[in-house]
């Protein structure tokens, strides 16, 4: 992919980028670093987009991973940081779903993580998880047990 088409991707699918990271972060600096980091590594790295789904599918997923990776990457910081501000730029419809995703992503494991926010923030039925995961229906009920056995043991925890 040439610099002429990678703009052209960033003009077209940029906003979606940045909303979905705004939501899954929470705050717009890093919502803007992880938009740039995904463009930046494309012009860097020719992307891993094989054409198996499309461009937009593919952007969704690196943005879900570039957001993960963040969150785990500030985990440390996060915890020096008391009362930093949890629901700037959420929409207030699942503000609430947000806010606990972001604490979750930071404690479970990546899948849980990716399920959290497909199931919580995407609002996904099983049948949809399952084809972005490309897993089994059954394998998503069963991940999103362990997701609330998780929150049941931090919760048991406090």
């Amino acid at each position: 992919m040439d610099a002429a088409a990678i703009e052209s991707l960033y003009r077209e699918h940029g906003h979606a980028v940045l909303r979905r990271a705004r939501v899954l972060l929470g705050n717009e600096d890093d919502a803007r670093d992880v938009l740039h980091e995904i463009f930046a590594s494309m012009l860097d790295n020719p992307p891993s987009f094989r054409g198996d789904s499309s461009i937009t599918t593919w952007l969704y997923s690196a943005t879900t991973h570039g957001c993960l990776n963040r969150v785990r990457n500030q985990k440390t910081r996060a915890r020096l940081l008391a009362g930093q501000s949890q629901g700037e730029g959420v929409d207030s419809g699942n503000a609430e779903s947000a806010v606990i995703v972001r604490q979750l992503m930071a404690r479970v494991p990546e899948a849980l993580a990716e399920i959290a926010i497909h199931y919580y923030i995407d609002e996904m039925t099983h049948d949809e998880i399952a084809r972005v995961r490309g897993c089994s229906r059954r394998h998503v009920g069963d991940l999103i047990e362990r997701l609330h056995a998780s929150v049941r043991d931090a919760e048991a925890v406090q």
